[in-house]
C-alpha cells in the first residue's frame, strides 16, 4: 500500500500545481474578455481569434483544473445528505462514487476523445470563421482533462481505501477544503465589522 500511497502523493501534486498555475487564466480570461467588449463598442470591430480564444481558455480552466477541484474536496455532492451520514458510510459512498462512476466515466471519455482529438489534429482542423483559432488544441483539452480527473480519481479511490483501513489520517477530516476556509475567514470579517460598529 506503500507504494500506492506513493503514487496517489505524486498525482496530487502534477494536478495541485497545475490547478494552482491554470487558475490564474481567469484574471487572462477576465482581461480578454473586457478588452474584447471595450474594443466591440467603442471601435466596432472584433477578432474571432481573441473571442474564441476566450473560449479555449475557459476550456482549459474547466478541464484541467477540475483534478484539482476533486483534489481539494470541492466538488459537488449532496452536503445536507453527506453530514448526516456517519464517517464509515460516507467513506463507503466515496469508494463506490469513484469507483462505479466518476472513474468509468472519465475511461469512457478518454476512450471516445482520443479519435476525436487525433482527427482534428491530423486535419489541421482550423475554425470555420474567419481569422479564427486551429481547433485541434481545444479538442485536446477534452483528452488531457479527463485523464487527469481519471489520475486523480485513482489517488481519491487509494486514499479513502487507506482512511478506512486506518493506514492514514483523514486528509478531509476538518471539513469542506478551501471552501470552508474561506467562508471562516468571511465570517471573521463580518464578526470584526459588527464589534466595530458598536
Amino acid at each position: 500500500m506503500e507504494g500506492l500511497l506513493r503514487l496517489s502523493r505524486g498525482i496530487d501534486a502534477v494536478n495541485f500545481r497545475i490547478g494552482k498555475v491554470l487558475s490564474w487564466l481567469i484574471l487572462i480570461v477576465v482581461i480578454i474578455s473586457a478588452t474584447n467588449a471595450t474594443v466591440r463598442k467603442v471601435f466596432d470591430t472584433s477578432s474571432n481569434a481573441w473571442l474564441e480564444l476566450q473560449w479555449v481558455l475557459f476550456g482549459v480552466i474547466f478541464l484541467l483544473c477540475s483534478p484539482w477541484t476533486l483534489l481539494s474536496n470541492e466538488h459537488i455532492r449532496i452536503d445536507i445528505v453527506n453530514a448526516a451520514l456517519p464517517k464509515r458510510w460516507r467513506d463507503a459512498i466515496d469508494v463506490v462514487g469513484h469507483l462505479f462512476f466518476l472513474l468509468p466515466l472519465t475511461i469512457v471519455m478518454i476512450i471516445t476523445s482520443a479519435p476525436f482529438f487525433l482527427r482534428s489534429f491530423l486535419l489541421n482542423e482550423q475554425s470555420m470563421n474567419a481569422g479564427g483559432l486551429p481547433q485541434w488544441p481545444a479538442k485536446s483539452l477534452v483528452l488531457i482533462g479527463f485523464t487527469l480527473l481519471f489520475l486523480q480519481g485513482i489517488s481519491e479511490l487509494i486514499k479513502r481505501i487507506a482512511v478506512m483501513r486506518g493506514l492514514i489520517p483523514d486528509p478531509y477530516a476538518s471539513g469542506g477544503g478551501i471552501h470552508d476556509a474561506v467562508q471562516a475567514e468571511a465570517e471573521r470579517i463580518l464578526a470584526a465589522a459588527k464589534t466595530e460598529m458598536h
